[in-house]
């Protein structure tokens, strides 16, 4: 009878992923993400593991959305006083300070609330930008517009 395989955290080769989101639909470019950050791409992938890739998301204030979400987009916050709820478009903040919390936002709210989540969203890396600092780490280029027609919007 065989038995299921459980990846231990020695055994678990971890990749360098880099990811150009210029013309990219952000949800469909943060399902990719969060996959491959947590590691389900892998035919060793274990749930109670971290046994994902490192990625690197470069020119995020590039991404787009579909349809007139760019306008109509609200994400809110709340600051904790009686009241205190705070929206602001998505128009809002790609045009401000940090238009690379988009993606860092979106790929976040797909990956578990918990311990090991946390983990695996610290081996993201997202750079408005096209430069990083991680060369040293040779990464591998990763082609999400190639992978479906629909990760790219069509204007």
């Amino acid at each position: 009878m065989k038995t299921t395989k459980s990846s231990k955290a020695a055994d678990i080769e971890k990749k360098w992923l880099i990811v150009d989101a210029s013309g990219l639909v952000v949800g469909r470019l943060a399902t990719i993400v969060a996959m491959r950050l947590r590691g389900k791409h892998k035919a060793t992938y274990t749930p109670h593991v971290d046994d994902g890739d490192n990625i690197i998301v470069v020119n995020a204030a590039k991404a787009v959305f579909t349809g007139r979400k760019r306008e109509n987009k609200v994400y809110y916050h709340h600051t904790g006083f009686i009241g205190g709820i705070k929206e602001r478009t998505a128009r809002s903040i790609f045009e401000g300070k940090f238009p690379e919390r988009i993606v860092e936002k979106a790929v976040e709210r797909m990956l578990p609330r918990g311990p090991l989540g946390r983990v695996q969203f610290g081996n993201l890396r997202v750079y408005p930008g096209a430069e990083h600092p991680h060369e040293a780490q040779k990464p591998e280029p990763l082609d999400i517009a190639a992978m479906n027609r629909k990760n790219v919007r069509s204007a």
